[in-house]
């Protein structure tokens, strides 16, 4: 449920920011070279940004936990048992 709340508050800001900058994507006239390319480079980052934040981020959380939870059972099930405590053997009385 948090999950659905947190996707739509990062895309209505993504998506906000994207379109906000769209004018100066579309510009022109007088210094519009410069406002397209500013634009074009804030565009298409945003959007980067904003795809691998959605898709790629969560893909590692949940591959690492993953990765997490095999290491974990792995240790487990392979962690040595402590047979006891060792007899202790008396030297004092050594034969000759």
């Amino acid at each position: 449920d948090a999950a659905s709340l947190r996707f739509r508050a990062v895309m209505m800001t993504a998506l906000s920011f994207i379109l906000g900058v769209l004018p100066l994507v579309l510009a022109t006239g007088a210094g519009a070279a410069a406002r397209v390319s500013v634009g074009v480079t804030v565009f298409g980052g945003m959007l980067f940004a904003t795809v691998i934040g959605v898709t790629f981020v969560p893909f590692l959380f949940v591959l690492f936990q993953r990765l997490r939870e095999a290491a974990k059972s792995k240790k487990s099930d392979t962690a040595v048992k402590s047979p006891g405590p060792v007899p202790q053997q008396d030297f004092t009385q050594q034969q000759t």
